[in-house]
């Protein structure tokens, strides 16, 4: 009878294993998935510690219903992430919180983090903010300002701009007079949501990575002249998908990136303009792209072995993937390509 009881007890216990939800688990490296939702922005990150935090939700319905958030999701059930620790939404455009509601059905979100309301009015634009507020509504929510810290475990995760809104005063260890800044002009004020994006300084021992969203022209230059608030990264997210109202050479030839990651779609962003200020950063040793530039040709794509999703592929999504370490070394992965380089 006793062989029996524990037999019953140990069958109770891996049906119990069988059946639990995987849970992402902690490991010494920083994960990043940077999703393709064709031209928005969706990029997962697996901390040391095992939470999960979500940069935007690519759009709503695209060419197929629920198609970004169907990537995303598969994308975290992959890494073993069984919920969405913190959303952070960069600014209210349809490719970028597009995706929350349909996200928001396929796996808790527990915690959302924007910059406050909308500063566009139209109707479909306050539709597209009204449906993320539902979302907001069931969950957590944190509206943020430059210099706010996010809570997440094991790294530095600061806010530097946010709501039209830079930094007041530079991060520790930067400051620097940005001897770039005299030979580039402001343009046109931007009225958008895209100015108002809020952008993220992420740091993990000694690696340092910048996403700032869509964040435009005049809004990089105050963040980054006279003196550079911000100080040198290893991994730069071309601002808005490669566009050129964005990536002054102010912002990205001071961050002096290692490497470049570029969310564009086959026939948007990457901009040649923006490109080659991307391409010719000092110190820049690769930069990679979400698609092939449909018109950019030979001289504005990288080599194919680069590029997640290449020429004509048939909506392929893939992704690329960056584990970065603590020493401050990281790879990237295009698994499109199979190709893994170290820096």
């Amino acid at each position: 009878m006793r062989c029996m009881k524990m037999f019953a007890a140990s069958a109770v216990v891996i049906s119990l294993a069988l059946f639990a939800p995987p849970m992402s688990a902690a490991s010494s490296d920083l994960t990043m998935y940077f999703v393709d939702v064709e031209g928005g922005q969706a990029t997962l990150f697996i901390t040391p510690s095992g939470q999960s935090v979500l940069i935007d939700t690519g759009w709503a319905g695209a060419t197929t219903k629920d198609r970004d958030a169907n990537r995303i999701a598969a994308t975290a059930k992959e890494a073993g992430v069984t919920q969405i620790d913190y959303l952070i939404i960069t600014h209210y455009h349809a490719d970028h919180v597009g995706g929350v509601p349909a996200l928001a059905a396929k796996i808790p979100i527990k915690t959302f983090v924007d910059h406050g309301e909308s500063v566009e009015k139209t109707e479909a634009a306050q539709k597209l903010y009204a449906d993320y507020l539902k979302e907001v509504a069931k969950g957590t929510h944190m509206v943020v300002k430059p210099g706010d810290k996010l809570p997440i475990k094991g790294l530095d995760w600061e806010i530097v701009s946010a709501a039209g809104r830079v930094l007041d005063k530079p991060m520790s260890g930067a400051g620097k007079p940005n001897p770039i800044c005299a030979s580039v002009k402001p343009k046109e004020t931007d009225p958008t949501e895209n100015a108002q994006s809020t952008g993220s300084f992420i740091s993990y021992g000694k690696f340092r990575m910048a996403d700032l969203g869509d964040l435009t022209w005049n809004k990089e230059m105050d963040l980054m002249c006279p003196n550079a608030k911000i100080g040198q990264v290893d991994v730069y997210v071309v601002n808005h998908h490669g566009m050129a109202i964005s990536n002054s050479p102010s912002l990205v030839h001071a961050l002096h990136a290692k490497v470049a990651i570029m969310d564009n779609g086959e026939n948007k962003g990457g901009i040649p303009e923006a490109w080659d200020v991307v391409h010719t950063s000092p110190g820049l040793m690769d930069l990679w792209q979400s698609h092939y530039i449909a018109a950019g040709g030979r001289e504005h794509n990288v080599d194919s072995k680069l590029i997640a999703n290449v020429k004509g592929g048939d909506d392929q999504g893939n992704y690329l993937k960056l584990v970065a370490h603590k020493d401050g070394h990281f790879e990237v992965t295009n698994p499109g390509s199979q190709l893994t380089k170290k820096y």
